[in-house]
């Protein structure tokens, strides 16, 4: 590990580097283990360092979740030139590959999170609720009535796959297709569920 006090980075550089080695961290490590002296020793810094950038350990949670979260949700960036049921099952597609290829910091993220900071997991909640709103956009689009049962039931959907990918991704190492055409189904029942319902 290349010591990070001996390279030429501006301050917002070496702050991008700090949580970088924190969110490669979570690759096998719960976010609880991540104390100021870990990431200290993994990145060749003091703690005063890093109590500089971070202020607190919760800052630096709050840092290194953020970036984890972000990358998640540029991975699943909709693609806006797709029809919506096109886009929804690439949007899967790519969560799913994400899901295989850094398992460790999504399992962090959707476990990990649930006995920590209460800043933290509002940024895994952020995060749940764009996913569930790039749903509605795509199912209303789809004609579905935008209402409140709708909204209600795609958000728990979301949280839904999140176990899913979990469970057939990770724990089952389960197809990308396979999960994929799981959860467009069990998407659409609730989608249709939500139809019958006058709220």
């Amino acid at each position: 590990m290349p010591d990070l006090r001996r390279a030429r980075l501006s301050p917002e550089e070496r702050r991008a580097q700090l949580v970088a080695t924190g969110v490669n961290f979570l690759a096998e490590h719960s976010l609880d283990e991540l104390t100021m002296d870990v990431l200290a020793q993994l990145a060749g810094v003091s703690r005063p360092l890093l109590f500089h950038y971070f202020e607190t350990r919760q800052g630096m949670h709050l840092a290194v979740v953020t970036t984890a979260r972000d990358s998640l949700l540029l991975a699943s960036e909709p693609r806006l030139d797709l029809e919506p049921r096109a886009r929804i099952r690439d949007t899967l597609l790519r969560i799913t590959e994400f899901v295989r290829q850094h398992q460790g910091t999504f399992h962090s993220l959707v476990r990990g999170i649930a006995s920590g900071d209460p800043a933290v997991r509002r940024v895994v909640d952020e995060s749940r609720e764009r996913n569930a709103v790039r749903l509605l956009e795509a199912f209303t689009e789809l004609g579905a009535p935008d209402t409140p049962a709708l909204r209600v039931a795609l958000r728990a959907w979301v949280s839904f796959t999140e176990e899913t990918l979990i469970s057939l991704v990770i724990e089952r190492d389960v197809a990308p297709a396979d999960v994929v055409a799981f959860l467009e189904s069990t998407l659409d029942g609730v989608v249709a569920a939500t139809g019958e319902l006058r709220i």
